[in-house]
């Protein structure tokens, strides 16, 4: 159904630092970017490697809020130890621990998941639901 979606986040190269971090772990990398230190309109964009973007970053430093409550991304992870992986890098890069990785039996039997808040105020999620 989604194509992609983009974020706002006050501090691109911070931004890029963080995320290259917490998605490695669920197998997703920057696939493009264009950064120009200093200049307005810059972007990173994330994905599988040799795929195009599924989440991209887009600079903006005056005005820029998360979306409001209810609203958090979810990144699929392939196994556990990924999950795991996400969390530690997310707080090791300066995101804050918003539900440590565990079993999230309320979700599904098998649903096992970690939550952060990322630098910006982003509220995302890591999750491996085997099938």
């Amino acid at each position: 159904m989604l194509h992609h979606i983009s974020l706002g986040v006050s501090d691109i190269e911070h931004a890029a630092v963080f995320y290259d971090g917490v998605l490695a772990p669920l197998g997703y990398v920057r696939v493009w970017e264009d950064l120009r230190p200093g200049e307005a309109g810059q972007a990173v964009g994330y994905g599988q490697a040799g795929g195009g973007d599924k989440l991209a970053l887009k600079h903006r430093p005056e005005g820029q809020r998360p979306p409001g409550p209810g609203f958090h991304l979810a990144f699929a992870a392939p196994d556990e130890e990924a999950v795991q992986r996400f969390h530690q890098a997310a707080l090791a890069l300066g995101g804050t621990d918003n539900g440590a990785p565990g079993l999230r039996a309320h979700y599904g039997p098998h649903y096992y998941a970690a939550f952060v808040i990322d630098p910006d105020g982003h509220h995302l999620e890591a999750v491996f639901k085997p099938a």
